[in-house]
């Protein structure tokens, strides 16, 4: 199938009575006709439901059909965005093991990774994750690499092949979280990514109503070797499935972290329209950056399809269409920034990205508001900077909108 067909039919069977839409199955729990159907269940010998938390045939449909667009093996849906990078993460990790990670990550994963020092992981944050910030940072003891594919909100691109071989060639997991992208831009899989995340709150629903994250099992032989000796009966089992069989057998399953089934029925009719959202998002954000390059009142513009982005190369390799619908720009003072939010008409002030409508947040005193002023600079959020998450809304009207906001200012 192409990507627009997979949206809307990948990985699922039409229902037995004809319904065209996935029932939502608000059951918490599910009978079965014999007890030694339900141990085999219980044992992971034999497909089927027992509970919610660990499986709903829902979710399971999301789960399939993110597989399908990303090109995995195997998904795993989860409550959020963040709890799926938590339980993916520490699937992956336990005590005195390291972690590699970009600096410019969403400043919640920053203070997640940040945070596992506690539970005695080290993670070494690299302000621009290349080939050669990378291979000087490796040590015998990392066991993962983890990145997003365009910042949020730093805007950096990641090499995403080039990250790959190096973590091929040394035999660490390489986990991506692809959120900003989506499948419709980038298949990180395809790269040589080992796991990829997203938060499908954002633009895979598409309309801001429901929250939900989702892991993707691209399949790995890295697991079979002695630096994963905790996969290998998983391996032994499961082969390239080790990831997911583990995931589900023990954190996923402990946690509790499940998506709600209908959020994720919410969720699957949201999805169908990502490839039309996409294109939207993408072609307003490009004609929105550039009006705001020619502005004398922005002093800097960051969106990587413009050509005086340092990420320029990158982006044309990777997201010649369009580098999603987030860019940022700086306007001198908070003052100014917080003046211009509150003159706007159209756009939004929330803290969310993706929608198909035009939001606007500051991120210094929001999402980043957690992270210390160091991390802040590595991050490269600023007092003045504000963070535009595009619409699919006329472009003429965002531009008018925000022409006239920074008239105020």
């Amino acid at each position: 199938m192409k990507f627009a067909t997979k949206l809307i039919h990948g990985n699922y069977n039409l229902e037995k009575n004809g319904a065209t839409n996935i029932p939502v199955y608000m059951s918490n729990a599910y009978a079965h006709t014999s007890p030694e159907e339900l141990e085999s269940i219980f044992q992971g010998e034999a497909l089927g439901y027992a509970y919610t938390r660990v499986s709903n045939p829902t979710v399971t449909t999301l789960e399939r059909r993110i597989s399908s667009l990303e090109g995995g093996l195997a998904s795993t849906a989860a409550a959020s965005g963040m709890s799926a990078i938590y339980m993916a993460v520490t699937n992956i990790v336990k005590s005195g093991d390291e972690i590699i990670a970009a600096s410019g990550l969403y400043g919640g994963t920053y203070t997640l990774l940040a945070n596992l020092k506690d539970i005695g992981v080290k993670v070494t944050f690299l302000d621009e994750l290349n080939e050669t910030s990378l291979l000087n940072s490796i040590t015998e003891k990392t066991k993962l690499v983890y990145a997003e594919t365009i910042g949020n909100p730093k805007l950096d691109i990641l090499d995403i092949e080039k990250v790959g071989e190096i973590c091929r060639d040394n035999n660490i997991i390489f986990m991506v979280d692809s959120t900003i992208s989506t499948p419709y831009l980038v298949n990180p899989i395809n790269y040589g990514a080992d796991v990829v995340i997203h938060s499908t709150s954002k633009y895979i629903n598409g309309t801001s109503n429901a929250i939900g994250g989702i892991i993707v099992d691209g399949g790995s032989d890295k697991y079979k070797t002695d630096k994963y000796k905790n996969f290998h009966d998983y391996f032994n089992k499961f082969g390239k499935l080790a990831f997911t069989a583990k995931l589900k057998a023990s954190i996923g399953r402990d946690i509790g972290a499940a998506m709600s089934p209908f959020n994720a029925f919410l969720t699957l009719t949201g999805i169908e329209t990502l490839e039309l959202r996409m294109k939207k998002h993408c072609s307003n954000a490009i004609k929105i950056a550039k009006y705001l390059e020619k502005n004398e009142k922005v002093v800097k513009v960051n969106y990587p399809n413009l050509k005086t982005s340092k990420y320029y190369d990158l982006s044309e390799k990777y997201y010649s269409e369009g580098a999603s619908g987030i860019l940022t720009f700086r306007l001198g003072t908070k003052e100014k920034a917080f003046k211009f939010i509150t003159n706007l008409k159209l756009i939004l002030n929330l803290t969310n990205i993706g929608d198909t409508k035009t939001i606007i947040i500051h991120p210094a005193s929001t999402i980043c508001a957690h992270n210390a002023n160091e991390e802040k600079e590595k991050m490269e959020v600023y007092d003045d900077l504000l963070r535009l998450s595009v619409g699919i809304e006329a472009a003429e009207d965002i531009i008018s909108d925000i022409e006239n906001a920074l008239k105020a200012i």
